[in-house]
C-alpha cells in the first residue's frame, strides 16, 4: 500500500541511519524503498550497491550536468511507484516505531486529496544555544544539540525512539493544517496530478512552497499529526553544516537565490505565510 522513497545527494552516513530506521521501526517493514541518488561522490553509489539486497531497496544513480535536486528525485521516484500512497522522507530523517501505519490510518480517513505530514523533532542546529525544548514553530520541537546527539555519529538512537513514544503518547490528539516540505505522505494518483514538483527549482529551495501553493489552488488539505514521529537532523542533505563550519553550502545559497527570482517570475509574489508557519499565499 506504501512506497518509501528518499532522494540524496553526497549524504551517506545520514543516508545509513535513514535506511535502518525505516526498515527496523515501520509497522510495513517489507514496503517498497526507492532511492534515487544524484551526483553522489561520498560513497553513496557503491553503499547502495553493497547494501541494497539486504535492505530491499531499489537505487537508481544518476550523474547529471544540470541536477535535478529533492524536488526532480522525489519525482524521479514518485514515477517508479506502483502503491497506492507514496511516503516521501529526507536522507537526514530517522524515523520513529510505527510511524508509517499511523500516516496511513490518518489519510485512509481523509475525504478530499490530502498532503500528510510527521511530526519533527530536530536539533537546535542553527540556534545551538537553545537548552531546553523549544516548540519553534508549529509541528516541530527543537531541542538541544546534546538530546540525542546532532550528528551520525554520536546519535542516541534508543533515547529518541523512547522520548518519541512519550510524546506521542503525551500528544496523541495533536493536528495541525500545515505541510512541512519533505516528510510526507500522498496518495500517489493525487501526486501524479499536481504533476510533482517543478523542475525550474531545482536543485533546492521553493519547490516545496510552490508545490503546496498549487494544491491549495486544487482544494488539497494539509494535516501534520503527532501520531507519526520523525527526527530531523536539521537540514544536513541541502546545507551540509558539517562541511562548511556549520554554514549553509554554496550549492544551498545560491539556489536560494536563484529559485526567489524564479518564484517571483512564476507566482508574481513572494511567500506569505500564515500563523502556523504554512505558506498561503504571495504578496
Amino acid at each position: 500500500m506504501i512506497t518509501t522513497c528518499i532522494s540524496t545527494y553526497n549524504n551517506l552516513e545520514y543516508l545509513k541511519l535513514a535506511v535502518h530506521s525505516v526498515r527496523k521501526y515501520s509497522h510495513f517493514k517489507d514496503m517498497p524503498f526507492i532511492v534515487y541518488a544524484e551526483n553522489c561522490t561520498d560513497g553513496t553509489n557503491e553503499w547502495l550497491e553493497d547494501n541494497s539486497i539486504e535492505y530491499g531497496i531499489e537505487y537508481y544513480v544518476e550523474n547529471n550536468e544540470i541536477a535535478n535536486g529533492i524536488g526532480g528525485g522525489m519525482n524521479f521516484c514518485a514515477d517508479k511507484v506502483k502503491t497506492k500512497y507514496i511516503n516521501f522522507i529526507h536522507s537526514d530523517f530517522f524515523v520513529s516505531e510505527d510511524w508509517d501505519i499511523a500516516l496511513f490510518d490518518r489519510i485512509e480517513r481523509t475525504e478530499v486529496p490530502t498532503l500528510l505530514s510527521s511530526y519533527r523533532i530536530e536539533p537546535a542546529m542553527f540556534r545551538p544555544q537553545i537548552k531546553e525544548m523549544n516548540p519553534i514553530r508549529p509541528g516541530t520541537l527543537e531541542v538541544p544539540i546534546d538530546a540525542f546527539g546532532a550528528f551520525y555519529n554520536n546519535f542516541d538512537e534508543d533515547g529518541f525512539i523512547n522520548f518519541a513514544q512519550e510524546f506521542k503518547q503525551m500528544n496523541k490528539d495533536y493536528e495541525v493544517r500545515k505541510a512541512e516540505g519533505v516528510s510526507f505522505m500522498i496518495e500517489k494518483k493525487h501526486w501524479d496530478y499536481i504533476g510533482g514538483n517543478d523542475p525550474i527549482f531545482a536543485p533546492t529551495s521553493y519547490e516545496d512552497m510552490d508545490l503546496f501553493l498549487r494544491m491549495i489552488n486544487e482544494g488539497f488539505d494539509f494535516v501534520l499529526t503527532s501520531t507519526s514521529i520523525v527526527w530531523h537532523f536539521g537540514a544536513r542533505g541541502s546545507h551540509r553544516l558539517e562541511e562548511n563550519g556549520g554554514k549553509s553550502s554554496n550549492r544551498q545559497m545560491t539556489s536560494e537565490v536563484k529559485n526567489i527570482i524564479n518564484f517571483k517570475n512564476k507566482w508574481g509574489g513572494v511567500p506569505v505565510h500564515d500563523e502556523l508557519g504554512m505558506v498561503c499565499g504571495v504578496k
